[in-house]
């Protein structure tokens, strides 16, 4: 099983949203680094869901329940997307600036590389974003 971040702007959908639906396709992806990283990503895998704009912080954990495929939406086949269900809640959001300030965290792409919009989780993060979050 791998980790990921997944960005969404809370005011277009937010993970209260997703804890709303038992399924949401995660669309919407059409920056090439983010969907070679997309196209990485299989069933079974989890993502941290992370709200941009104002909010700036990790929010909660999304199970993802598909492998990816074409968006059905699009004409162009090299834009994918993958199916995801609400997991759980962080106890608390670990915003931006408390995961820059952190030196695990250094080099990693929420911090080197801010608009990419999925990425990799290393365990090592994974684990340090829910020791932030009090998990």
């Amino acid at each position: 099983m791998n980790t990921w971040l997944l960005k969404t702007e809370p005011n277009d959908f937010s993970y209260d949203d997703l804890e709303g639906l038992s399924r949401e396709p995660w669309d919407g992806v059409k920056n090439f680094a983010a969907l070679k990283h997309m196209a990485d990503i299989r069933s079974g895998d989890l993502a941290f869901i992370y709200h941009t704009g104002n909010e700036r912080q990790v929010v909660g954990v999304a199970e993802v329940i598909s492998d990816p495929y074409p968006d059905p939406k699009a004409d162009d086949p090299r834009l994918i997307l993958v199916d995801v269900a609400p997991r759980y809640r962080l106890d608390h959001p670990v915003p931006l600036k408390d995961i820059k300030a952190d030196e695990h965290f250094e080099g990693w792409d929420l911090v080197r590389l801010p608009r990419l919009s999925v990425m990799p989780v290393p365990p090592k993060h994974w684990e340090r974003i829910h020791q932030m979050a009090g998990e």
